[in-house]
């Protein structure tokens, strides 16, 4: 047995589930869904919590985003969904470039890539101060996902971002906004994980009224959907408003209760 050992060829030993979802807060994480499965998510933020009583600390207020998101393949997918904070309708495609990997092949980080385009259809054409075009409204976002999982409790995450966004306010924003985002997952039990995520803006406008997005979570895993309780600065639900149109600052109360729920459907038998 021993000399059969010395023969065999080494293999491939893949690190999988460096998060349990593909939401690490606000934002996305590497993971992918997996082939013939449907994800619903099920994301919802509440009013800011320094409102106080009157707005009953944020629970008076609801904003959510309802999605789908199919596996095309075990590294390719594609979701859909709607958010209420600005009726916004957003599409993206995701895909897992790299695996971090050891034994016969490595590879120290999973890297996926992420683009989004959204279309914001709040207001209304009549209601708008200008005359706005379905151009004017449109947004896309270009992301590197690069994580490394370092053992069974702790996965850390890079986020290279761009957002472009076709109109804007020139006095306050730029067209293009540039940032780094960073987060992890340190598990504290088999179905319990704690996560953060920060996104850095480099090159914002002198007068730019907004504030970088911060999020703290607990992941819960029960059965086949995952909740995630997250309490954050941004009401927004799409890269676009999470990364550049984060309205509060974390650190003065403008902390949003909300959570995520995630929910796997297998639509086509794994083989």
């Amino acid at each position: 047995m021993s000399e059969l050992e010395k023969t065999e060829k080494p293999r491939i030993q893949y690190a999988d589930q460096a998060f349990k979802g593909t939401r690490l807060v606000n934002g996305q994480s590497v993971q992918t869904t997996g082939k013939g499965a449907l994800e619903f998510i099920f994301a919802h933020r509440f009013g800011a919590m320094n409102g106080g009583a009157y707005e009953l600390f944020g629970l008076d207020q609801a904003y959510v985003r309802i999605g789908l998101e199919y596996g095309i393949t075990d590294k390719l997918g594609a979701g859909f969904g709607r958010n209420s904070v600005d009726k916004t309708m957003d599409g993206y495609l995701r895909y897992k470039v790299f695996r971090q990997s050891k034994g016969a092949r490595v590879f120290p980080v999973t890297v996926t890539a992420f683009a989004n385009a959204a279309i914001r259809t709040s207001p209304k054409k009549e209601d708008a101060s200008y005359d706005i075009t379905t151009t004017d409204r449109m947004s896309y976002t270009g992301q590197l996902l690069i994580a490394r999982k370092f053992n069974s409790v702790l996965s850390l995450q890079l986020m290279p971002t761009i957002v472009h966004k076709n109109t804007v306010d020139r006095t306050i924003e730029n067209n293009d906004t540039f940032a780094l985002g960073a987060g992890g997952r340190i598990k504290v039990s088999k179905s319990v994980a704690l996560t953060t995520e920060y996104y850095y803006r480099f090159n914002t406008n002198p007068n730019d009224p907004y504030y970088n997005s911060l999020g703290f979570g607990v992941d819960i895993e029960t059965g086949g959907h995952v909740f995630q309780l997250v309490l954050t600065n941004t009401r927004g639900l799409t890269e676009r408003a999470v990364i550049t149109e984060t309205e509060g600052d974390f650190f003065d109360g403008n902390i949003h209760l909300g959570f995520n729920v995630t929910r796997t459907f297998q639509l086509k038998k794994q083989k």
